[in-house]
Formats: C-alpha cells, sequence, structure tokens
C-alpha cells in the first residue's frame, strides 16, 4: 500500500523542520521558488498566470506534482510592503492583504512600482519592478516624525494613480474595488492552499517583512539616492530607519501569525537588496542594525526568518554569527555556498542551488555533476536545503535540467 498524502505532507514538513533546525533529514528537501517557469510548463502565458487567478493556481500545482517537490509557493505577484504599511496602524487585518500585487490590483491600483505582461509589457514578459524618487530628500523628518501617516497622505497619492485625489469618485470607486478584489483572491488563495495540502504538498511561506534601508530604497528614494543618502544625509537615513523598524517587527509578526493558521509554516521571508551595495562598515551601520533588530523581534515571537541573501553577501557572512543559531534560513543567490558552510554551518541553515546559467544553457549530465559535488559538500550535518540562485527557478529553464536537479536530490540527497 502507497504512502498517503496526508503522510507524505507531514514528512515533507517535518524534512524541511529538520533541516532548519540544523539537523539531518531522511534527505535534503528540496524548495524552489519559481514564477514564470510555472507558466510555461502548464502551457499558458505570463499575463493569463497574471491575471487569470484559476490558470495561476493550475500552473503551480501541475509544476508541483509533477516535480514532486518538498514545498512550493503562491502565485506570482509585485511586491507592494509599504501600502501594507500605510494599513498596518488602522487596519491590522486588512493590511496584509495589500502587500502583494497580481495584474489585476496593478489595474485597479494604477501603481506605478510595476510594468505587467499584457498592459505595460509583451504577453510574455515577466512583470518588473521600477523604482522611482517619490520622496525628495528634505521630506526625511516627516516620514521619520509619523512613517505611516507620510506614507499613507504622501507616498499612496504620488505612486497610485486611482488614489491621487483623495475623497474623489475616482479613489472611492477603486477602493470599492480594491476590497472586492483582495476578497476574492482571498477565497481562490485558501482553496489553492486546501488542495496542494490534500495533494501533499505544503507551501514554502506566505508571509513577510523588509529591511528598514531596502524599504526606503525599493518604495521611497530609489536605489541610487538612497546610496548617496548614506553620504549626504547620513543622520537622517539612521533616524528613518529606526522609525521604520518597530513597523517592520509588526507587519512581520502579523503576516506570520496569518501564515502559521492559514499553511502552518512560521517562515516570514526577508529579501535583501542593498547588502551588495555596500561595505562592510557601511553595511553594519546602516543597514545591518535594523535588519538585526527585526529579525530578532521575529525570532522572539516564534517566527522563523527566511531571509534572501542577493548578490553576493560573501564580505557580510561572518555578521550572521550575530544572529540565533538554528533560528533562521539563508538563502544565498551569489554567495559562495562552501565558503557559507564553511563560516555557518552549526549556525545556520544554508539554502542554495545551481545557477540560473546552468538550468538555462546546461545539460541534465551537467546539472547532475553539479549537484551532486554540491551535495557532497552541503549536505553532511544537516542544515541545507536546495532552491535554485536567482530567486529561484528561472523563466527559462530547461525542463530536463530542472528534472535532472530534482533527480539529483532525490538521489544524492538522501542521509
Amino acid at each position: 500500500m502507497g504512502t498517503s498524502r496526508d503522510q507524505l505532507y507531514r514528512e515533507r514538513m517535518e524534512r524541511i523542520e529538520r533541516a532548519t533546525e540544523l539537523k539531518e533529514p531522511d534527505r535534503v528537501p528540496i524548495t524552489p521558488n519559481f514564477s514564470f517557469f510555472a507558466a510555461r510548463h502548464a502551457g499558458y502565458t505570463n499575463r493569463e498566470i497574471m491575471y487569470d487567478y484559476e490558470k495561476s493556481c493550475r500552473a503551480i500545482i501541475k509544476t508541483t506534482v509533477d516535480f514532486g517537490w518538498d514545498a512550493t509557493n503562491g502565485p506570482p505577484g509585485l511586491g507592494l510592503t509599504l501600502f501594507s504599511l500605510a494599513l498596518l496602524r488602522d487596519h491590522p487585518d486588512v493590511s496584509p492583504l495589500l502587500g502583494r500585487a497580481n495584474g489585476v490590483i496593478h489595474d485597479i491600483l494604477g501603481e506605478r512600482y510595476g510594468r505587467f505582461p499584457g498592459r505595460e509589457l509583451p504577453d510574455d514578459s515577466p512583470f518588473q519592478f521600477i523604482g522611482g524618487e517619490y520622496m525628495k530628500v528634505d521630506e526625511y523628518d516627516r516620514l521619520i516624525r509619523d512613517p505611516t501617516e507620510f506614507i499613507t497622505n504622501v507616498i499612496m497619492p504620488r505612486t497610485c494613480r486611482s488614489f491621487e485625489r483623495p475623497g474623489s469618485a475616482a479613489y472611492l470607486g477603486s477602493a470599492i474595488k480594491l476590497g472586492y478584489e483582495n476578497s476574492r483572491f482571498r477565497a481562490m488563495y485558501v482553496n489553492f492552499i486546501e488542495e496542494l495540502k490534500g495533494l501533499g504538498f505544503p507551501l514554502n511561506s506566505s508571509a513577510s517583512s523588509y529591511a528598514p534601508l531596502d524599504l526606503i530604497g525599493d518604495y521611497l528614494r530609489d536605489i541610487k539616492n538612497v546610496l548617496l543618502d548614506v553620504f549626504r544625509v547620513p543622520d537622517k537615513v539612521k533616524q528613518a530607519c529606526d522609525a521604520l523598524t518597530p513597523l517592520m517587527i509588526e507587519y512581520g509578526k502579523l503576516t506570520g501569525s496569518s501564515a502559521i493558521k492559514l499553511i502552518g509554516s512560521p517562515r516570514v521571508f526577508i529579501p535583501l537588496h542593498l547588502n551588495e551595495y555596500l561595505s562592510p562598515k557601511k553595511f553594519d551601520e546602516f543597514y545591518w542594525s535594523t535588519l538585526k533588530e527585526v529579525i530578532f523581534g521575529l525570532v522572539k515571537e516564534g517566527l522563523v526568518p527566511f531571509i534572501f541573501y542577493e548578490g553576493y553577501h560573501d564580505p557580510h557572512l561572518e555578521t550572521m554569527l550575530e544572529l540565533p543559531r538554528g533560528k533562521t534560513i539563508a538563502w544565498f543567490e551569489k554567495t559562495d555556498l562552501r565558503k557559507a558552510k564553511e563560516i555557518l554551518g552549526g549556525h545556520t541553515c544554508i539554502m542554495g542551488g545551481p545557477p540560473a546559467s546552468l538550468l538555462i544553457g546546461g545539460t541534465p549530465a551537467k546539472v547532475e555533476d553539479y549537484m551532486k559535488s554540491l551535495l557532497e559538500d552541503l549536505k553532511p550535518g544537516g542544515g541545507f536545503i536546495v532552491n535554485p540562485a536567482v530567486s529561484g527557478i528561472p523563466d527559462d529553464a530547461k525542463h530536463e535540467n530542472v528534472k535532472a536537479m530534482t533527480e539529483a536530490v532525490m538521489r544524492y540527497g538522501v542521509y
């Protein structure tokens, strides 16, 4: 008699939990993130994935089942953490619903941060996040004084065409449409999670938070300007990061609590963007101090920060030893995984995998050789999870290479 789907679900959850806790599971978990790779695998366009909830769910479920991974992700969307913070103080029940934009939400808001397939881009393009200088350098004081008020009353009208004139018919109509669409998405999402669970697959994470300096760079000042601000107005930048830190802890707690109830996962995703741009000294002074405070605040609540260390994080690996042992997941994009293992082994769960170039342009044999060597070096002692670099499986990855990666984990990842 075969293994039941309930049992498979429990086994996959336990495999991930043991790796996170630096223990040896029965096998190295494989939990790839992906977005439009699923569209291609299921025969849909990117526009269909972003605008049709049913097709988006079908694509993810088909891809997950076909490859048999240990966890999967939800429908793709553009991060809008800033908008969630606008609602956090007065409407915490609604705040998480505005943290991510699919195509329909993008159209309703008219937000300027994103370009979407089928709208500003061709149907088969991935969506794009577009930064911008939506806060002037002389407005730091207002952000510091009351971040929620500033985001709500200044930034949202500047970044959302539908909210440019608060109190207008366009504003009120868009707010009503937004509420309706979020309810529709929520109902779809709950059914999607239940269907996945019934098939034996957990969701990787549905909670999120942010590094305070990244929030300023991504949504307010633009990356170029905030990097200059670190030199031009350093005290203002530090004060702004300090003012945003409690909000990022509260938002992570709110979404993390919701994730535990909804999917049974305490993991809170935190993508890092500016870490690669800063010298070790500037990293410690402007970035790490408040990010570390956010991480400790989430760990204190029993949550597991799942941190994407974007780019080359090699110069900053030693700082990660300041975090609590066995309480975070470190997903590396370009960092040398063997160096990370040397420094962090026995302290932090490491996540990583083959580079995008190998999955796109390599061969199954080359993928298998890469994975065998990687697993031999990273597997011992536990604390390793496979998830390809560059935010997961690239959109144009070859089916046979993704299959070779998966089969290599099943073959060489067993303890």
